[in-house]
């Protein structure tokens, strides 16, 4: 997948703030579920930094985004869906349905997805997610806080 220059920039339609989507982490080709009409569309996604954004073509202006710091979990859908290779992006209010062409794809983008959902954490710092101080996670069994930290590169939204 690769970064594409000279793409149109998107421009959100509530506050007028102009977004670059030009060198993308990581871009292709999904399938949406729309949100009113439930029906599905092929959407060309690029996602880039905290933002997810959707266009008709992968060089068309992009006319969505899904602000990924108000997301909680990326996570397969196939059952809920009963679609192959779907996954489910889930902000507190909206969920977003979509699918790949071919489980790669799949897991590909649910792990891309998941990783930049932990930058935005605010639980994440500098490649490490900070330790709860509250109800013993994080102890081991003297009640010493283990040092094993750290976001899982395979699965980044499982931590050890």
């Amino acid at each position: 997948m690769a970064n594409r220059i000279g793409r149109p920039p998107y421009f959100d339609p509530v506050t007028n703030i102009r977004f670059d989507t030009d060198c993308a982490e990581f871009e292709g080709w999904l399938t949406k579920q729309s949100a009113w009409v439930k029906d599905w569309r092929r959407r060309y996604f690029i996602l880039k930094g905290s933002k997810l954004f959707f266009a008709k073509t992968g060089t068309s202006a992009p006319h969505g985004m899904i602000d990924l710091s108000t997301c909680t979990t990326v996570k397969s859908a196939d059952v809920k869906t009963r679609k192959n290779n779907s996954f489910e992006i889930s902000t507190h209010d909206t969920t977003f349905f979509l699918y790949a062409d071919n489980e790669k794809e799949k897991d590909d983008w649910i792990g891309n997805v998941g990783r930049a959902i932990v930058r935005c954490s605010s639980t994440y710092q500098g490649g490490v997610v900070k330790k709860s101080s509250g109800s013993g996670a994080g102890m081991d069994n003297q009640g010493e806080e283990d040092d094993d930290s750290s976001v899982d590169s395979d699965n980044p939204y499982a931590y050890h």
